[in-house]
């Protein structure tokens, strides 16, 4: 029997800072992951690049039943501290659009860099171990392996959810908040390309994309690109609505929403076809596929007052309904998850049951896209490094 102040399962973004700010406070650690290869979602996010935080994180950017719950770490462990944590390993970095962050050595620095803070608290290693078990044992936690069984003071629980399982997402840590009797919000894949039934499928539009558009779904909207794709939408912006769009939902996109299409077609050429005239302001082949199945292409002239204005509306409120996502081999996090009224905000630890705690993705937190999830991950390791 071994034994240790805390044992951390998961690997990941969560884990490893959680793993890291404990160590370095003097407590004895042991990190466990079942995957011999450590923190791949970090390895593969940002094309490989790291899209490791967002200058913008605020509490406002995160979706889950408790809105107020993210206050806390947020304010503990900032985006500005894991930048400072960057520069304190000479990794530089440099900011794309809406405020996103991306390493420059790519995202195996990122995960040097964590290696070697969890390395700064000499915490014990155990990659490649399978969990076969875990029980409370008078007071204590009790993780049973293949080949070890550990007793801890405190566990933390930083498994992530459902997304991406090709490099090993598991159900596990849902599973565990269940054995201590834990609620789940409901789990759905978010930041997930979006899908249509095979009759409302745009396929000969496939590739095409529409920059700086609006979409908007339950009074909450983004202004990004989104893409065309064989099976639906992708891009940005649906990857941001497909967190909070819900089977049955209707998708609102303004294609056009800093255009008065009145005066530009006022301004016009009369006798071009109106094809040729919204080609200015959109790409040439969603115009001629568009207009054909809302309504025929001839010259601008031939259209009525309200034939123009029909087509304004239909413009600038674009209804479409998907039938579903992509699910969670393509979603970047998942909706849901430990129901974070049952949690402390200020330490991550189960309100029932001292020296239990839940951080990163398993929690019901999903940030946006664009850095916020890492963010949460480094926030709720940190708080809860700092508490056990």
């Amino acid at each position: 029997m071994n034994k240790t102040d805390v044992i951390v399962i998961g690997a990941g973004a969560a884990g490893l800072m959680c793993a890291a700010t404990a160590g370095q406070r003097g407590r004895k650690v042991v990190l466990m992951d079942h995957s011999e290869k450590l923190a791949e979602k970090i390895r593969i996010s940002g094309g490989g690049r790291c899209n490791f935080t967002n200058l913008n994180v605020r509490p406002e950017c995160y979706l889950s039943n408790n809105p107020h719950f993210v206050k806390s770490a947020l304010k503990q462990f900032t985006q500005f501290d894991f930048m400072a944590l960057l520069d304190k390993h000479g990794l530089t970095y440099h900011e794309k659009t809406l405020g996103q962050l991306f390493c420059d050595q790519n995202s195996q620095g990122i995960i040097e860099m964590l290696k070697a803070e969890v390395n700064l608290g000499d915490v014990i290693w155990r990659m490649g171990t399978e969990v076969i078990a875990v029980a409370q044992v008078e007071g204590q936690f009790q993780v049973t392996t293949a080949t070890e069984v550990w007793l801890s003071d405190a566990l933390v629980i930083a498994t992530g959810g459902l997304s991406i399982p090709q490099i090993g997402a598991t159900a596990f840590g849902y599973e565990v908040a269940k054995q201590f009797g834990l609620n789940l919000q409901p789990l759905a894949a978010a930041l997930v390309p979006l899908t249509f039934q095979s009759e409302d499928l745009w396929t000969e539009l496939a590739g095409v994309a529409l920059e700086n558009v609006v979409v908007s779904c339950e009074n909450t909207s983004f202004r990004e690109a989104i893409l065309l794709t064989h099976k639906g939408l992708s891009g940005p912006a649906i990857l941001q609505i497909s967190s909070f769009w819900q089977a049955g939902k209707t998708l609102e996109i303004d294609l056009i929403p800093d255009l008065d299409l009145a005066d530009f077609l006022r301004a016009a050429n009369r006798d071009a076809l109106l094809s040729t005239v919204l080609a200015d302001v959109l790409p040439k082949r969603f115009v001629a596929v568009w207009l054909a199945k809302y309504g025929e292409i001839r010259p601008l002239k031939q259209y009525t007052s309200k034939e123009l204005q029909r087509l304004e509306a239909e413009l600038h409120q674009w209804q479409i309904k998907p039938s579903g996502s992509l699910g969670y081999k393509k979603a970047e996090v998942t909706r849901g998850g430990v129901d974070t009224d049952q949690l402390l905000s200020k330490s991550m630890m189960a309100r029932e049951i001292p020296g239990l705690y839940f951080i990163g993705e398993v929690v019901d937190v999903t940030g946006w896209l664009g850095g916020y999830n890492f963010q949460w991950a480094w926030s709720s390791g940190y708080v809860a490094g700092m508490n056990i």
